[in-house]
């Protein structure tokens, strides 16, 4: 018996440090074999570092302007100017969204009226607000904040949306028979019941809103990681253009996992 107690410790032990690995060495293994192959391609010349200098470099560049200024502000405040960018209006279009596809969810009027205009809407590249946002706007901070809520919105709507359509109509029926209105109707029983969905279209339209945030910086923005990326293309210094590249992914990860965190919470306590 006790023998069958440490095969199964050991087993689980296996397991558990085969989960590990996948979860943590697999990854760096990934990063570690990238970051190799540049070095690689630079130290050895096969790409001049004209065009492709090497990581060491980029980092280099990274920690200089830190302190020393590059267009304007040193890197940490080029991205805090592009989260504050983000921030804002992402928050927007999570509290415009997720109501609104609440609504056509639970209304049919409303659902038939918004519907055909959502969809092309929905459609349209956020980059293409661009010209848009530059006419009403200028080529201050309002005209990028446009975009970001064009690329966020719709994922926020339309989660919401099939997660209000997903909902049993006998729970919302019983509700309404012990006594539940139109609005303990929606935050009572709408809202929890689509919770999951909500979350999953928040954590897309995060991803999509700080996509669009860049590549609206690359083009009309005067602050921020893509006027950085912009600033040092036109000087033609690639470690600037890969030091930007490099702090825009690194955030667009965090965010990411940051939601991805959320969503396995909500739906850990949705099943309970």
């Amino acid at each position: 018996m006790e023998s069958l107690n440490s095969a199964g410790l050991a087993r689980g032990r296996c397991l558990v440090s085969r989960r590990t690995a996948e979860r943590w060495l697999m990854p760096a293994l990934g990063i570690a074999t990238l970051f190799g192959g540049w070095a690689l391609l630079s130290g050895l010349g096969l790409v001049s570092p004209a065009f492709l200098p090497g990581p060491l470099t980029v980092l280099r560049s990274m920690v200089e302007h830190t302190r020393e200024p590059y267009a304007g502000s040193v890197l940490q405040m080029h991205l805090l100017a592009s989260l504050e960018k983000f921030l804002i209006s992402f928050s927007i279009a999570v509290l415009l969204g997720v109501p609104l596809g609440l609504f056509m969810g639970r209304f049919k009027a409303l659902d038939w009226a918004v519907a055909p205009v959502f969809e092309a809407f929905r459609f349209i590249p956020p980059i293409a607000w661009v010209p848009f946002a530059i006419f009403w706007f200028g080529t201050g901070f309002l005209s990028p904040t446009l975009v970001i809520f064009a690329g966020a919105f719709a994922p926020c709507v339309l989660n919401a949306y099939r997660g209000a359509k997903q909902i049993d109509r006998a729970l919302i029926e019983a509700g309404q028979m012990l006594g539940a209105g139109r609005w303990a109707t929606l935050t009572e029983i709408l809202l929890p019941a689509s919770l999951a969905h909500i979350v999953a279209g928040i954590r897309v339209g995060a991803g999509f809103g700080w996509q669009s945030l860049i590549g609206a910086e690359l083009i009309v923005g005067s602050t921020g990681l893509g006027y950085m990326i912009v600033q040092g293309g036109s000087n033609l210094e690639p470690a600037i253009v890969i030091s930007g590249m490099i702090t825009i992914g690194l955030i667009g990860a965090g965010i990411d996992f940051a939601m991805r965190a959320l969503q396995r919470r909500v739906q850990r306590d949705w099943s309970r």
